[in-house]
């Protein structure tokens, strides 16, 4: 038991810290590396990688159809429209600015399951959400935060991306998939990474070596395929099997605190006292979302999904 409650610290510790470093090294990488194509070569590299970790380790490979199905709309959803066109729209809109509208993913989450599922929202989660959207709102109608040319597709696109990660997590947290951890991101790697090559060669993108990148988006991108990729996804896989999906969006709240805080440090942005005090309200609203009472896991996880 306290094995397992280190390990859900260490998996919310990755989706709340290694992914709100992800807009910063996305937004470097975008800027010299076609979108599709550094989605297809990020998640196909991350995925054979953890496909022989999971040999080394002696992990059965093995899936069923259903499995396979399952790990293709996974990948779909969270990687190919929910990362993949997320990046693209980072061409269009500052990093900053892009997790903060992230962090709207809670509020979909719950309408999700109360749609699908009919659950009942809870007072707590209701308050959390709203926290979440107020200090969100602190954030963005600061004059310092700026929009380049085509911010307003660029917003719109990153709001799909958001739902489309939304019903990701309430869908992963009930489908059949290959009940490794590992074996799972892998799969949902590998066929994320081969959708968007097939995407970027539709999309006429011009591919450039890796050999030919400057040397913050050989780190960049190197960042983003260990620990953005393999570390953080397989603990947000793993979260989505042992706690509840609106729990896991909580991420959502802090990953944009964090992409501030390394604007502000590595790209000398500006931090100001509005953005602490909204930061201190997206927190509290986590508070709120995770301290709600439990509802019967059971209900969430086993009824069937219809796509």
């Amino acid at each position: 038991m306290k094995n397992s409650k280190l390990l859900i610290i260490a998996a919310f510790f990755s989706i709340y810290f290694i992914w709100g470093s992800t807009y910063l090294f996305n937004k470097i990488a975008v800027t010299e590396i076609p979108p599709l194509f550094l989605g297809g070569i990020r998640f196909f590299t991350a995925g054979v990688l953890i496909m022989l970790i999971a040999r080394f380790m002696k992990i059965s490979l093995k899936l069923s159809k259903s499995q396979f199905i399952n790990s293709v709309i996974a990948a779909f959803l969270f990687l190919v429209y929910g990362n993949g066109v997320f990046v693209w729209a980072l061409k269009y809109v500052d990093s900053g600015f892009a997790a903060l509208l992230a962090s709207t993913q809670p509020l979909f989450v719950l309408f999700l399951l109360r749609l699908i599922d009919g659950q009942k929202m809870q007072r707590k989660s209701v308050i959390g959400v709203l926290l979440g959207v107020f200090g969100m709102y602190l954030l963005v109608s600061q004059k310092e935060i700026s929009t380049s040319e085509g911010s307003v597709l660029g917003i719109f696109m990153i709001l799909s991306c958001v739902l489309s990660w939304s019903y990701g997590s309430v869908f992963v947290s009930k489908a059949d998939l290959p009940k490794n951890y590992l074996v799972s991101t892998g799969y949902q790697m590998l066929i994320a990474g081969f959708l968007l090559g097939v995407s970027s060669l539709i999309f006429k993108e011009t591919w450039i070596s890796p050999l030919s990148w400057s040397n913050k988006a050989q780190v960049s991108v190197t960042v983003l395929i260990i620990f953005g990729s393999i570390v953080a996804f397989t603990a947000f896989n793993y979260l989505l099997k042992v706690v509840s999906p609106e729990k896991v969006a909580t991420s959502a709240y802090v990953n944009p605190v964090i992409a501030l805080l390394l604007g502000w440090y590595l790209l000398d942005e500006q931090l100001t006292e509005q953005s602490v005090i909204a930061s201190i309200i997206l927190l509290t609203g986590v508070y709120f979302i995770t301290s709600r009472k439990r509802i019967a896991k059971i209900k969430v996880t086993t009824k069937s999904q219809k796509i």
